[in-house]
């Protein structure tokens, strides 16, 4: 079977249960810029070297993957999606983001006022990723004005932006320490 099905080349695409949309529909733009959310953490994970950073962002990786498929099933299919079993999102991954803001908190991080991104690749990945956070909130944000989505979405969403800006200056503070020590 081939990825080319030729099925979107009129400007349409399917969401889950094969209800047709446009491409530009709020729906698909949503989930899309989850999808660019997620490959820019990917950008993120590749460039740390931290191990801290890397398995936070793995398991935020999986955890969007519920988010997209809950933003890629329309309103009217919710409860046949929720009876196929697919992943959803809960709160404890909610609270697991708490958890990560209140670990990088107690840390002693530096900055002073707002940051200017690029101190390092891996910190400006974490920037990138959080405006695109960012984006994906304000979309997620409109269809829950319309009613099309559960709030824990946007929750999720604004807590992760957050975080990662926390992770952008927490990787900053680790290097610079890095780069402080004295050589011998």
């Amino acid at each position: 079977m081939s990825i080319v099905t030729r099925t979107g080349d009129k400007g349409q695409t399917s969401l889950m249960y094969g209800r047709r949309v446009d491409k530009f529909d709020l729906r698909v733009e949503a989930y899309g810029t989850v999808d660019e959310l997620n490959a820019a953490l990917g950008m993120a994970r590749a460039h740390s070297e931290l191990v801290f950073i890397q398995t936070a962002l793995l398991v935020i990786q999986k955890e969007l993957v519920a988010l997209m498929g809950e933003l890629a099933v329309a309103h009217e299919d919710r409860n046949r999606y929720a009876n196929d079993k697919y992943p959803k999102m809960t709160l404890e991954m909610l609270h697991h983001l708490d958890g990560l803001v209140a670990r990088i908190e107690s840390e002693k991080i530096t900055f002073e006022g707002w940051s200017t991104p690029g101190a390092s690749v891996a910190s400006a990945a974490l920037d990138v990723a959080r405006t695109v956070c960012r984006r994906a909130e304000r979309l997620v944000s409109r269809l829950a004005a319309l009613n099309k989505v559960d709030m824990l979405e946007i929750k999720y969403l604004n807590r992760l932006s957050d975080l990662l800006w926390l992770m952008a200056r927490y990787t900053e503070t680790q290097l610079s320490r890095k780069s402080d020590e004295p050589t011998a």
